[in-house]
């Protein structure tokens, strides 16, 4: 019995670390600049970059860490190519009251999903990613809650432009971030999920960090939880934000989201740094 014993606890500490204790461990970040070098990234198996302003991938991808490209689909910069084109059609609609310069974008019109899928995902793969990291889809689904008529089919929108992604690319990684609205018609056509402030936010009113209500935060979770169950191959991650000194917050975000069976990670409002995981006490 000791011998058996023995040679099962021999082969756990044979396995990789996330084979036994799962993906607990497993790091990310998020990246909006070019500025740091590919060696702060050693930590990190999945990396998320701008699209435009990233560091060199190729040393990334041969330490073999997976790359995603961000993607845009409910907003554009206006120093964006694409915006005169889109305003010239009528696909600008008002600006984000958060960023000043984006203004959100109508998903109705065939035009920007063919330049989605013909033009900008196209243009990321062949720079190098993996896979795309879909944001501002909920920039859709919060127009159509707000006035329902004059933005009658934009959640419809959002729900096929990404199935469409997935159709045209089905061997890419694909993340989508938030846009709970669709995720159970989409979490069979993503790979991974992001739940962006779950745990803690910024106030762009108030210029200053706070944790979400507990409502909020129990929601999302349950909604993240939910979303695992009905795709088993899905992973999902955390985004949250914090002061970079306030290491106690920090931290507590980190176990919490880990407890909760998610992979996090902490950074600033402007995600132009990496803030590493505090040890665990």
């Amino acid at each position: 019995m000791r011998a058996g014993l023995f040679l099962i606890v021999l082969f756990l500490f044979a396995l990789p670390f996330t084979a036994v204790y799962g993906a607990e461990k497993e790091r990310f970040a998020l990246y909006y600049s070019d500025k740091i070098p590919v060696e702060k990234f050693e930590p990190y198996e999945l990396l998320i970059f701008d699209s435009n302003h990233h560091p060199a991938l190729r040393p990334l991808k041969e330490e073999g860490k997976t790359l995603l490209g961000y993607v845009s689909l409910g907003e554009i910069g206006d120093s964006n190519p694409a915006y005169a084109l889109l305003k010239s059609r009528g696909l600008i609609l008002q600006e984000n009251k958060n960023w000043k310069g984006r203004f959100f974008i109508d998903l109705r019109d065939p035009l920007w999903a063919k330049m989605v899928l013909e033009d900008i995902v196209p243009g990321i793969l062949r720079q190098g990613f993996d896979g795309v990291f879909l944001d501002t889809l909920d920039d859709a689904i919060e127009l159509e809650r707000q006035d329902p008529s004059k933005y009658r089919g934009m959640t419809e929108s959002a729900v096929h432009l990404v199935q469409a992604i997935r159709m045209q690319y089905p061997t890419v990684q694909i993340m989508m971030n938030r846009a709970y609205g669709i995720l159970p018609a989409t979490v069979n056509a993503i790979d991974m999920e992001l739940g962006e402030s779950v745990y803690a936010d910024y106030d762009f009113d108030k210029k200053s960090y706070r944790k979400v209500s507990a409502e909020n935060y129990h929601d999302q979770v349950k909604w993240l939880q939910k979303a695992k169950e009905h795709n088993a191959h899905l992973k999902v991650y955390t985004l949250d934000y914090s002061n970079a000194r306030d290491e106690s917050t920090i931290g507590e975000i980190y176990r919490t989201e880990r407890a909760n069976g998610f992979i996090p990670y902490v950074s600033t409002i402007e995600l132009d740094r990496l803030i590493e995981e505090p040890e665990s006490p």
